[in-house]
């Protein structure tokens, strides 16, 4: 096969790569591509011979993206763990909550970078009370007093 093809092919995986977004198909296409420079290098390279090194080069560099590359780009934030980093935190209230309109907490320490939340209660609250957060109702908190 002559190397043109191959590196016509591998780029076109790595372009079809753009529209799918897994990430896998992008090796498998680079795989093609090297193949293209062997053979440009080699021309003599039998058709077996270049196909098995793609095959061997696709499995390599898809191996080494799931093992090694990909778990590099997990997040490591607490985004999304609010709730789990919230819900009993302990905090003296400023402001409690009166009909529909909201109150306010402050925590001892700042929580996911804020140290004062809107609350939420069906316990009646008075300022200075001390309240434990049992759970979130958008952006604000849910206390009960303690």
């Amino acid at each position: 096969m002559p190397y043109w093809l191959w590196i016509a092919a591998g780029l076109a995986l790595m372009i079809v790569e753009v529209f799918l977004g897994s990430f896998f198909v992008f090796w498998v296409g680079l795989a093609a591509v090297l193949v293209g420079f062997v053979v440009l290098v080699v021309p003599e390279l039998a058709t077996a011979a270049q196909i098995t090194i793609w095959a061997l080069l696709s499995g390599a560099l898809g191996l080494a993206w799931f093992k090694y590359i990909k778990p590099l780009s997990r997040d490591r934030t607490k985004a999304g763990l609010s709730r789990e980093a919230l819900i009993g935190q302990v905090g003296q209230v400023l402001r409690p909550p009166t009909g529909a309109a909201r109150g306010a907490i402050r925590f001892p320490a700042p929580i996911l970078g804020a140290d004062e939340w809107q609350i939420l209660s069906e316990d009646p609250l008075a300022i200075g009370d001390r309240a434990h957060v049992t759970d979130l109702s958008g952006n604000a908190l849910i206390v009960r007093k303690m």
